[in-house]
Formats: C-alpha cells, sequence, structure tokens
C-alpha cells in the first residue's frame, strides 16, 4: 500500500479529529452528493451553500465499459447554442457527498457543466470496514488510475451528448482528486487545464498506480495550476519541488512550462473544505478565484 496516501490520510483525518470509519458520503448510490461524509460529522457551521437559482443539479449515470457510473451533475438553466464549458470536480478519498455537489453548483453558477463522478462505486462501501488501512486497502486501494481515466472519457462522451462544448474542458479537484486532476491533463487529450488543490504528486508505485504526477510531467497535455498548503503534514513541499523540477525539465512540453503553483504558507491539507475545521477562508477564496481565472486564462471558459 502507497504510504503517501497512508500518510495524506492519516493528516486528514487527524485535521477532523474525527474516528478512522466511513470515507464515503453517507446512504447508497441513490443518494449521491446528497448529506455529508459520515468521518466528517458534525459538519462546521460555515459550510457553504450553494442555492438553485438559475441552475438545476442532480444524479445522472454514463456508461463506462459497461458499467454504468453515477454523477452530481449542475448547470446553467439555459444551455447556449454554443453548448457549455465543462468542468469535472474530483472528489476526495470520501466520494461524492454534499460538499463536492456544492462546489459543483458554485461551477454551474459561473456557467459550467461541472459533472462530479462516483468513481469508488464499484470497490464498494466503507462504511462496513473498520479501519484507516482496511478502507485504503479495499476501497481507495482497488480504485485503478486506468478505470478512473476511462471513467473520465466516458464522462466526456456525456456532457458532449448533454450540451457541453468538447473544446472546453477542464478539470478540478481536492486531496485524492487533485492527483487525479495532474494524470487527467497528462494522458486525456481533450483536457484544456486543471486545477489541483493539494494532490500528491509523488508516491509508492502499485498495479492500480503505476505512475505519478512526477513521472508524467514530459507528457503533459493541459497545463496545471497546482494549489497547496505550507502546513499540509501529509504532502511535503519537498514533493512539491520535485514536481516543479520534473515540468521544469520537460522544455519542449508547452503544457509543461505553462504549469504554476501557489503556496499558501499557513494553511493545512484541505483549506478549501468549508464543512471541516482544516477550512482557511483566505487561502480558499483565494484559490477559488485563481482557479476560476485559471480557465478563463486557458479557454476553458
Amino acid at each position: 500500500m502507497d504510504k503517501n496516501l497512508i500518510k495524506e490520510a492519516e493528516s486528514l483525518l487527524n485535521n477532523t479529529g474525527t474516528n478512522r470509519r466511513s470515507f464515503l458520503k453517507t446512504g447508497a448510490v441513490a443518494t449521491v452528493g446528497l448529506g455529508y461524509v459520515a468521518a466528517a460529522e458534525p459538519v462546521l457551521a460555515q459550510a457553504i451553500k450553494t442555492n438553485f437559482d438559475g441552475i438545476d443539479g442532480q444524479e445522472v449515470t454514463f456508461t463506462s465499459k459497461g458499467f454504468d457510473v453515477p454523477a452530481y451533475v449542475a448547470r446553467p438553466k439555459k444551455t447556449p447554442k454554443n453548448g457549455l464549458p465543462v468542468v469535472f470536480v474530483v472528489s476526495e478519498i470520501f466520494g461524492v457527498h454534499e460538499y463536492i455537489a456544492d462546489v459543483a453548483r458554485r461551477f454551474a453558477k459561473m456557467g459550467y457543466l461541472a459533472i462530479a463522478p462516483e468513481f469508488f462505486v464499484r470497490a464498494g462501501d466503507p462504511n462496513t470496514l473498520g479501519t484507516m488501512a482496511e478502507i485504503l486497502k479495499e476501497i481507495v486501494g482497488k480504485t485503478s488510475d486506468e478505470q478512473v481515466m476511462a471513467d473520465l472519457q466516458a464522462g466526456i462522451d456525456w456532457a458532449g451528448k448533454n450540451g457541453g462544448d468538447l473544446k472546453r474542458i477542464g478539470i478540478t479537484g481536492f486531496c485524492w482528486g487533485g492527483r487525479i486532476t495532474w494524470l487527467a491533463c497528462a494522458q486525456i487529450p481533450q483536457m484544456r487545464a486543471g486545477v489541483a488543490w493539494y494532490g500528491r504528486v509523488i508516491g509508492d508505485k502499485t498495479p492500480n498506480s503505476p505512475l505519478h504526477p512526477v513521472d508524467l510531467a514530459a507528457q503533459m497535455k493541459a497545463p496545471v495550476l497546482g494549489l497547496y498548503g505550507g502546513a499540509d503534514t501529509g504532502i511535503s513541499l519537498e514533493s512539491v519541488d520535485q514536481m516543479k523540477q520534473a515540468l521544469a525539465a520537460a522544455k519542449t512540453n508547452k503544457a509543461a512550462q505553462a504549469s504554476r503553483f501557489e503556496i499558501y504558507p499557513d494553511a493545512p491539507h484541505a483549506f478549501h473544505a468549508d464543512y471541516r475545521a482544516t477550512y482557511r477562508e483566505g487561502p480558499a477564496k483565494d484559490g477559488w478565484d485563481k482557479c476560476l481565472a485559471w480557465f478563463k486564462q486557458q479557454g476553458v471558459v
């Protein structure tokens, strides 16, 4: 099992002060995007609630290699003739719950077709497991990078048939989803830009995670903005420096050269997660503004 992933998960749990159970949302797949993760209860009063004025939000499914993948989708009520810019919102290790759904609604308010797939659905329900090590092994560890990339590709196909403009696709993700953002921008040609929130860039190589972002720097197909906390106990600034060096070494790759980082010195891991004690309003709001500006700069919107 990847030692860096374990350390990252320990950082998440230590910062929330909760036990080691239930990384995914409460409830069944039919309620994707509803409620918060059991491990984060009680939810803090600061949690942002985005209303549905001018937007719609619903669960959909799309088929990926014969499997129906559920996803939470938020979008403006009106679709322009040239279609909507598309953004994939990739969850933490907790899966798709109310926080991720709310982020999707925030993007919808900005004119995006926002899609948050539930990538962990094949692996099972971590609520049935008793320890962090079991959850990492049985849920996260059994969700392969190859499967996630295939699911994203299937999501792109779905978006093209449902009002999305396939020339304007971005991706953003948090924690586990931050790493996936890097991988997607290195492996999926349709991506135009990514924003990775505190996603790990190095790690042990396993059959399900044979390569990490640092290994794919020279293959970047879309530039990434990395948003990281200087006080993150799970993702070291040394590892971020390794990624910076790998990108800088890819001198003939325009996407690698265009990628950028923003380090918030005093911010911990999960500083954007407004429903948890790790939330830091200043870095979270600044990061969100930089996220939107990045997508605009790179032609996603």
